[in-house]
C-alpha cells in the first residue's frame, strides 16, 4: 500500500513552487486574466497539506501547471525535487491527482480504468493493486460495471482509486468527497490516513473545512491568485484572537447584571447570557468574577474556540482582487 519514495531522503519539500505565474491571455477587447501572482510555497515531505480558498481563486490552476494541464507563464516548480518542466517524466510519476472534473471513459469497467491507467505508467502486473485499491474505495462490487453506469459519488471514488495506481509520492485530491456520502467519505479517509501514515504526502482541497481542520497538519490559503496565509493548522487557528463562552445562570433575569456590560453580553431565554470576548485582551476569570458579584450562580458554562471556517473567512473577505 505505501508509496516508496523515489526520490532523495535529503529532500525535505514534496513540493517547491517559487514565483509561480500564470496569465490567461485576453482575446479581442477581454483584458488579460492574472490566475496566480508569483505564488511561493512549499509542502514538506510527508505532511497532510490543505490547499484552501474561495472558487476561483486559482487552485485548480495551479493543481493544473502541477500535472502538466497547463503551462505556466513564469516561475518554477518541483515535485519530490523533480522540476515539472525539464523532468517532467519523474515529476508526473511522483504525482497522482483526482481532479474536480469526473473524467472517465464511459466505456471502461472500474477494474479496466484501473488497469489501463497502470499501463499508463509502465507498472508491471505483478505490481499491480487494482483489486487492494477498489476494495478500498467501496467499489469491490462495481469492478465489473462501465463507468458510465456508476453513481456520483463512486465515479468519484474511481477517480480516487486511480490516482493511486502507480503509487506516487505526492497525492493531491481536489474536492475528493464531493458528493461522496457521510459513511464511504469515512471510509476514504481512513485509507488516504494510512497511505500518510506509511510516508505518502497528501494535499487536499476541499470547501468542507470541517475536514481539512481534522485531518491537515499545515494549510495554505489562496486568494485571488496569491498564498494569503500558510502554516501549521494549530498555528493559523490561534491568531483567531476571539472566543465565545456562554454562562446558563440558575434563574431567569429581565436584566443584564451592570458588572457585566463591559463584555456587551446578549441574554436569551431569560438565563442564558452569551459573550464574545478576545483572549488577548480579557480573562475568562474576571469575567466570572463580574458575574459572581451580581450574586447570580451559574447551572451550565461552554467555551466555543474559533474554528477553520472563522480563519477562513477573516482571511479572504477582506482581499480586493
Amino acid at each position: 500500500m505505501a508509496a516508496s519514495p523515489a526520490y532523495s531522503a535529503s529532500i525535505e519539500n514534496a513540493l517547491e513552487v517559487r514565483d509561480l505565474r500564470k496569465v490567461y491571455k485576453g482575446k479581442g477587447k477581454v483584458a488579460d486574466k492574472v490566475a496566480l501572482k508569483g505564488i511561493s510555497l512549499d509542502v514538506p515531505k510527508g505532511s497532510f497539506f490543505g490547499l484552501l480558498g474561495p472558487n476561483g481563486a486559482g487552485k485548480s490552476t495551479l493543481i493544473n501547471i502541477l500535472a502538466g494541464l497547463v503551462n505556466k507563464t513564469s516561475g518554477s516548480a518541483k515535485v519530490c525535487g523533480y522540476d515539472i518542466n525539464s523532468q517532467m517524466r519523474l515529476a508526473r510519476r511522483s504525482l497522482g491527482v483526482v481532479p474536480q472534473e469526473l473524467n472517465l471513459d464511459a466505456f471502461f469497467s472500474a477494474r479496466e480504468v484501473m488497469e489501463f491507467q497502470a499501463g499508463l505508467f509502465g507498472v508491471p502486473k505483478s505490481q499491480r493493486r487494482t483489486d487492494e485499491i477498489l476494495h478500498a474505495m467501496g467499489l469491490t462490487d462495481k469492478a465489473d460495471s462501465y463507468a458510465r453506469t456508476l453513481s456520483g459519488g463512486m465515479r468519484r471514488r474511481l477517480l480516487v482509486a486511480k490516482a493511486m495506481v502507480h503509487s506516487p509520492d505526492v497525492i493531491i485530491l481536489d474536492e475528493p468527497t464531493a458528493g461522496v456520502d457521510i459513511e464511504l467519505r469515512q471510509q476514504l479517509w481512513s485509507y488516504i490516513r494510512k497511505l500518510n501514515e506509511a510516508g505518502t504526502t497528501i494535499i487536499l482541497t476541499t470547501h468542507y473545512l470541517e475536514e481539512a481542520e481534522e485531518l491537515c497538519d499545515q494549510i495554505a490559503i489562496i486568494n485571488h491568485g496569491e498564498v494569503v496565509a500558510c502554516e501549521p493548522t494549530e498555528n493559523l487557528l490561534s491568531k483567531l484572537d476571539a472566543k465565545t463562552i456562554t454562562i446558563v445562570l440558575d434563574q431567569d433575569i429581565d436584566v443584564i447584571p451592570a458588572s457585566l456590560h463591559p463584555y456587551s453580553p446578549s441574554l436569551s431565554h431569560g438565563r442564558r447570557l452569551t459573550i464574545q470576548y478576545k483572549p488577548s485582551e480579557t480573562d475568562i476569570g474576571q469575567i466570572l468574577s463580574n458575574l459572581s458579584e451580581s450574586g447570580l450562580g451559574i447551572t451550565d458554562l461552554s467555551t466555543e474556540e474559533p474554528d477553520l471556517e472563522d480563519a477562513f473567512l477573516q482571511m479572504t473577505s477582506d482581499r480586493k482582487a
